[in-house]
């Protein structure tokens, strides 16, 4: 009952919302801080700490804060607004570090309809970025779905939405010219800008595209934009019996095409989302009903059902509530709407300005915490890990195959994908970036749930997702997403880019010292040690894969076993006694 009247109560949210938290915290003014995630948590639970951030609000002040930082030989690291990576992008090594924050770098530089682009500082908002451009009657032809992200967060983790047509889906492949701030020597002032575009500085263009951060300071980003187009939009639940086959071919009929499989219901939901004229009637809005803001009690509602779930190992009742949340959301069309305020019937038209992201919960008005972001760390709320991935297209099929085959051999064990809207699936494809993708393939995104106070206790099902994390990364090649994984996923991620050789020349140009790198982003690069932390029970929240049993939870019944389609797989599994 409490769990129907959470839906129903939530239909009726707020406009505004409490925003969110700010990521950083200091002890006096803006020295001897420490700085975290959106969630409250880095995969690991360390709490990353610096000895001050700055707050650059032009260009003429990064550039002095660069310099003086590089003088000093401190590290520093970028901070965007939310902070909204799961990795610790953000931390710098030991406590003397600097962040550089771009929150008040979020001006329009220049527009220049004419030429159809558009030139911003790299703190812009995705919103907002989409919001100037309308002004213009321009349009960004694909983007994320989440507006919260910045233009500089975006690139350096390249954030991308879902289409096979154009350029595809990367946001940094619509982008003609960066400025960044790195580095200099003392002859230079301790700090250069360099504009890069491919004309000019094509290597290095395609290296600062996706850079992780450690190229430098993103300072401005040309970006070339569309004439305002519209969309049509309508969602199809079907079962899933030919997906693995329809995902080949289904991208590269719909421009917008995306997916929510809901495994263990043997559904899938298919985006059938298609560019339309400019003069077609309609003024639809995506506005995805995850990203409203929520009243703070009922999330505290839904979170402690999932933790009586999980305490008591109930898969059926985690079932029961993942058809409810997944009927709840396809009946309300997930939060389009025909005219800014009630969905009326398909197809929804509507610009692409309106139609591409969203984000409510964003809007900033204070109200003391009764609504928030549903991720909020600062209530009792969603908390979760997340595991996203590109498996090329060509082995899509196969790997759908065999997520089902795990399916039969226990038909609730993905309920709990479920309960956050199943596994979506978006297109992407071949990027110039060095670190962008490498071919077409199919992103697969996995949010789950994540013990809030026990790092050391297991989950309901965690051996399934585990074997879906590994068959993806280690028999399909799978790429991961930069901003969005567990340490495991980034375990020799690096070897799999053509161009990894390319990247680290430019930063060995850019940065010679290393004063925007860190342990982990060597790590992650592949220039020193390695991303796992190898523990007593690492592999229950994807610090490592097990080897042994000390790495799961034997003192709870959890043992380190084969996977059961995939066998050479390593899960923590729990054993009968």
């Amino acid at each position: 009952m409490a769990f129907w009247l959470t839906l129903i109560l939530c239909l009726f949210t707020f406009v505004s919302s409490t925003p969110p938290d700010d990521p950083v915290k200091c002890e006096s003014g803006n020295t001897t801080c420490t700085v975290t995630n959106s969630y409250g948590s880095f995969p690991d639970r360390s709490i990353c700490e610096a000895a001050k951030v700055e707050y650059p609000q032009s260009e003429a002040e990064l550039v002095s804060v660069v310099a003086e930082a590089t003088r000093a030989s401190k590290k520093m690291r970028v901070l965007t607004r939310y902070s909204h990576s799961i990795p610790k992008l953000v931390c710098t090594d030991g406590k003397d570090g600097i962040l550089i924050s771009t929150k008040f770098l979020n001006h329009v530089v220049r527009a220049d309809p004419t030429a159809e682009t558009l030139t911003v500082e790299s703190g812009v908002t995705l919103r907002d970025l989409i919001g100037e451009a309308a002004k213009l009657e321009l349009a960004l032809p694909y983007a994320p779905y989440w507006w919260g992200l910045t233009i500089g967060g975006m690139m350096g983790t390249g954030a991308h939405g879902s289409s096979l047509w154009g350029k595809g889906s990367a946001v940094h492949d619509y982008v003609t010219e960066i400025r960044i701030v790195s580095p200099g020597s003392a002859s230079d002032g301790y700090v250069k800008v360099r504009v890069l575009n491919e004309t000019m500085n094509l290597e290095e263009f395609n290296a600062a595209k996706v850079s992780l951060g450690v190229l430098g300071v993103i300072s401005q980003v040309t970006f070339k934009l569309q004439p305002m187009f519209k969309r049509s939009l309508r969602f199809v639940m079907r079962n899933d019996t030919d997906l693995g086959d329809e995902a080949v071919v289904f991208g590269e009929s719909h421009e917008f095409a995306d997916f929510l499989w809901l495994p263990s219901q043997g559904k899938v939901v298919f985006r059938i989302d298609d560019r339309a004229p400019a003069n077609l009637t309609g003024n639809g809005v995506f506005s995805y009903f995850p990203f409203r803001s929520q009243v703070s009690a009922l999330l505290a509602i839904a979170r402690s059902l999932e933790e009586r779930d999980e305490s008591s190992g109930n898969g059926n009742n985690k079932c029961l509530r993942a058809k409810g949340v997944t009927s709840f959301l396809f009946g309300i069309s997930y939060g389009v709407t025909n005219n800014d305020f009630i969905f009326t019937g398909y197809p929804v038209i509507g610009s692409q300005g309106r139609m591409m992201s969203s984000g409510g919960c964003l809007d900033s008005h204070q109200n003391g915490l009764f609504t928030a972001c549903p991720w909020d760390p600062r209530i009792k709320s969603q908390f979760f890990h997340q595991t996203t991935f590109s498996v090329p297209l060509t082995h899509v099929k196969d790997f759908i195959n065999d997520v089902k085959e795990l399916v039969k051999i226990e038909p609730t064990s993905l309920c709990v994908l479920e309960l956050n809207n199943g596994i979506l699936m978006r297109y992407v494809t071949s990027s110039p970036a060095f670190l962008g993708k490498e071919e077409k393939a199919l992103d697969f995104d996995l949010t789950y749930y994540r013990s809030k106070d026990d790092p050391l206790a297991p989950r309901l099902y965690e051996d399934y997702v585990e074997e879906i994390e590994q068959m993806a990364v280690l028999k399909y090649n799978a790429l991961p997403h930069w901003g969005k994984n567990r340490n495991l996923a980034f375990d020799g991620a690096i070897r799999k880019y053509k161009n990894a050789k390319a990247f680290l020349k430019v930063k060995e140009r850019f940065d010679p010292s290393g004063l925007f790198s860190t342990e982990w982003t060597d790590q992650v690069l592949g220039l020193k040690g390695n991303v796992t932390i190898v523990k007593p029970g690492c592999a229950l929240e994807g610090l490592c894969i097990c080897s042994e049993d000390s790495h799961c939870a034997p003192n709870k019944g959890y043992l380190c076993r084969p996977g059961k389609v995939y066998r050479e797989a390593r899960v923590c599994t729990r054993v009968s006694s």
